[in-house]
């Protein structure tokens, strides 16, 4: 017969191994957290798929989800080896389909629910991208990130068109400017107008008069080379050669539309009969 002493160790021992054993149950049976996910913001480039650079193409073909601008070709969205979920956040003149706010949400969100995203946005998303407000949200939330540059417009468009954006005799600075003007910044229009110097400005079709305005107000010559460029390396890119007084009335008579850059500055004179030079010379 056993000892009533053994008999309550026994109990003792058996009470205490399930509760270890429920609480392991428990342990294993709770769900677990999904792994962080991870956000790269990638440059698409200016336009034509193939100026992607071979780290850009490969993140996006293995991403999960794919975050994009009203910018990114449908040609490059179309060539995607993978089957991500595309989710459109663009932005057009007086059309916004997400605020800014709304995007940084949008990539905690599918972080955190372990998503690999690409944040896809047209050009480098290092320059005019609004990449300091997405870079703030993700590090706030601990979120991984990487940054990939793409190649900008303004060498894009002038590459693809055959002119250089700086040359020794020329033009010895480059200035990018955004036409998107804050209403509490006042611009120093006597700083930029200079002969030596090549300024290209984006977001600028809208704001032409007062472009030219103040350029011509500042001293530079009514007569200064002006090209724009419209849908630069599309296959729909259209480049119209002008002057800076005739700025505006070049682009209504052209009716030039958004996206489209505004290059000002001595290294686009003639740069319309390159263009045909150019055009030929592939054509033979």
């Amino acid at each position: 017969m056993l000892s009533l002493d053994y008999m309550r160790y026994l109990r003792e021992w058996i009470g205490n191994r399930d509760g270890i054993s429920s609480r392991i149950f428990k342990l294993h049976s709770s769900p677990r957290p999904a792994p962080m996910g991870r956000v790269d913001l990638v440059g698409a480039g200016p336009g034509d798929p193939e100026l992607l650079t071979l780290k850009a193409w490969r993140l996006i073909n293995e991403a999960d989800t794919i975050v994009y601008d009203a910018l990114v070709s449908r040609e490059l969205l179309e060539g995607i080896t993978g089957q991500p979920e595309l989710i459109y956040v663009g932005k057009r003149k007086g059309d916004h389909s997400a605020s800014q706010d709304e995007i940084c949400t949008i990539l905690v969100r599918l972080a955190l629910e372990g998503k690999h995203v690409v944040r896809l946005k047209g050009g480098d998303p290092l320059v005019f991208g609004r990449l300091g407000e997405e870079l703030d949200a993700l590090r706030s939330d601990n979120i991984p990130y990487s940054i990939v540059p793409g190649i900008t417009a303004a060498s894009g468009c002038a590459a693809s068109l055959g002119f250089p954006l700086t040359e020794r005799g020329k033009s010895t600075r480059l200035r990018l400017i955004t036409a998107q003007f804050s209403e509490t910044r006042k611009i120093d229009w006597s700083n930029l107008a200079r002969t030596d110097e090549t300024l290209v400005f984006y977001m600028g079709v809208s704001k032409a008069t007062m472009i030219s305005a103040e350029l011509i107000q500042a001293g530079l010559p009514a007569s200064h080379p002006v090209l724009i460029v419209e849908n630069g390396t599309h296959k729909e890119q259209r480049a119209v050669e002008t002057t800076l007084s005739q700025m505006t009335e070049a682009i209504d008579l052209n009716r030039i539309e958004a996206p489209a850059l505004i290059y000002i500055g001595l290294v686009v004179a003639g740069a319309s009969m390159q263009i045909k030079d150019r055009v030929n010379a592939i054509a033979m």
